[in-house]
Order: C-alpha cells, then sequence, then structure tokens
C-alpha cells in the first residue's frame, strides 16, 4: 500500500512522531441480495428494490432520523434518544458462511439477522473502515458508520432455526464468534432508489492508527 503523506511533513514544527498513512482507494462490488423489515420485527425479507430516504428504507423497521439507544451503547441511559447510525446494515456471504462454520452450523441466512443487503465482491467487509462510501450505479450513496457489533438476540433468531441445537448456547455463540465479521452499519447520504444487482463503488478514504 502506499503513503499518501510523509509523517514527518504533517507538523514539521512539533517533537512528536506521527502515524503511517495509507492512501485512500477505490474497488468494485455489487448488492448481489436486498431485503427489507416491514414490521416491527428485526428479521428483513428479500425484495427487488429499495426506496431510501436521509432517514433511511422508506417503512423499514429501522427507518428513522433518530433510534433509543440500547445494550450497545452503555454510556447512556437505555432508551435516550440518539442519531441512527444504523438505518442500513450490510453482510457478507462469506463472512455469514465463516461464522457459520464457527458455530458448528449449516449456514446463516441474512434474513435471520436483520440485513439490508448482501455485498458480493469485496474482501473483509466488516473491516470497512468508518466514513467509507458506497456509490450505487443507480445514484444512491451510503456511507458506513462502522462495525455491526453482533448481539445474543441476533444470535437467538438463528438458534430459532435450529430447533434440535441448545437454544441459549447457540445464540451466545454468534456473538462469541461473529465480532468483525458481522458486516457493517450504514446510513444514507444520498437518498434514491435501489435495484438488486447493482454495481457499487466503494470509496475507502485513508487510514492510520492513531495514538494519542
Amino acid at each position: 500500500m502506499s503513503i499518501q503523506t510523509e509523517p514527518s511533513s504533517l507538523f514539521p514544527e512539533l517533537d512528536m512522531q506521527h502515524p503511517e498513512i495509507v492512501a485512500g482507494r477505490r474497488v468494485k462490488a455489487r448488492a448481489a441480495k436486498l431485503l427489507a423489515a416491514p414490521g416491527d420485527e428485526m428479521q428483513t425479507v428479500e425484495v427487488d428494490r429499495l426506496e431510501v430516504e436521509i432517514a433511511g428504507i422508506v417503512g423499514d423497521y429501522h427507518y428513522g432520523h433518530s433510534r433509543k439507544s440500547g445494550s450497545r451503547e452503555p454510556w447512556y441511559p437505555r432508551g435516550t434518544e440518539m442519531c441512527n447510525e444504523r438505518q442500513l446494515t450490510l453482510v457478507a456471504e462469506d463472512e455469514m458462511a465463516h461464522v457459520a462454520g464457527l458455530m458448528g452450523i449449516e449456514h446463516i441466512e441474512p434474513e435471520w439477522i436483520g440485513a439490508n443487503i448482501v455485498i458480493e465482491g469485496l474482501r473483509l467487509l466488516s473491516l470497512l473502515p468508518p466514513r467509507t462510501q458506497l456509490f450505487f450505479e443507480g445514484g444512491v450513496t451510503l456511507r458506513v458508520d462502522g462495525a455491526n457489533v453482533p448481539c445474543k438476540f441476533s444470535g437467538a433468531s438463528i438458534a430459532s432455526h435450529y430447533p434440535d441445537r441448545d437454544q441459549t448456547e447457540l445464540a451466545l455463540a454468534f456473538p462469541a464468534n461473529a465480532k468483525k465479521r458481522r458486516g457493517l452499519v450504514v446510513r444514507v447520504e444520498k437518498p434514491g432508489v435501489i435495484e438488486s444487482g447493482e454495481e457499487i463503488t466503494v470509496a475507502i478514504p485513508d487510514q492510520w492508527i492513531y495514538r494519542p
């Protein structure tokens, strides 16, 4: 990978060590499958297209400019109104297959864990950095907030499809094995309609490790 800027040239007047900066790049991917949660449950169903507004997928469970805080935000009292950074969730087939293998089950369907878009052709989807932009060929732009932290509720949804297994054990196996493999949460930057099979240009920003 190339270095965009010599670390020492950022702040030459300061006596400090600067991080290596890896230049951003653009790669191609595809929206292999689209899903939405039209009811009051997080599980999704496959659709041919997604109509997205600045607040998210129209009619979806996660639609909204804001949401209530939960277990992922222990720094707020539960139920605190906060920005909705998880309007859509993205997953990759290869990562789901890997997690399924670690859990000792045959497969994990994206519907079971509330995914909205299955991304194809992009290595290590879950490790894309925040601020990455996904430009869909139909005009929609999504911006990555960060990794989707796996939880026991998605684990319970998976476990329900394997009734012969210990439900509690299998539910807890998901967060234990899906860290940094559970996909991404994103928000809508530019609204429009996403069609199944659309090509995506993924714009990865400059990256560095900040050490105070």
